[in-house]
């Protein structure tokens, strides 16, 4: 059951889920180990899997094509990277966050590198073209209305 908590806290922060919580010096030093210890390939896969478990909810399933097996494979390489993170690359942080701030801090120190990756993902320039896509479709009249613009002001 223990084992459990630890795994949903997890998901749970690196999804953004939980608020951050007050972090202390050695959980700090686990989050700037674990962000400085993966690679874009490792973002990248931190990414996929968070888009493979978005895409279950009911709103995304006209939009995405997520099949079983690849959620599968990514929950693989994300089990093997989290495993790799905390008991290879950043072992020693982990000891220390853990022993000195308790189990929460792999969640804390996971939410930093969760917004890491969305982060990157968000910088990508196709991305980033298609976040600001919308806009085209505003009615710039309303908006300026609503904030008290005229025509004449930028």
């Amino acid at each position: 059951m223990r084992r459990m908590g630890a795994v949903l806290l997890f998901m749970a922060t690196l999804v953004g889920v939980t608020g951050r919580t007050t972090a202390g010096p050695y959980s700090d030093d686990l989050a700037k180990c674990l962000v400085g210890a993966t690679s874009p390939e490792d973002k990248s896969t931190l990414v996929k899997w968070v888009f493979s478990i978005a895409s279950l909810h009911p709103a995304l399933g006209s939009v995405s094509a997520v099949t079983g097996a690849q959620r599968a494979q990514t929950d693989r390489e994300v089990a093997a990277l989290f495993e790799a993170l905390l008991t290879d690359r950043c072992r020693k942080q982990t000891q220390s966050a853990v022993r000195y701030e308790g189990e929460k801090t792999i969640g804390t120190a996971f939410e930093v590198l969760g917004q890491a990756a969305m982060m990157e993902l968000f910088s990508d320039p196709s991305v980033a073209r298609g976040l600001g896509a919308f806009t085209e479709h505003l009615d710039q009249k309303k908006l300026d209305a609503l904030l008290g613009k005229t025509a004449q002001e930028p």
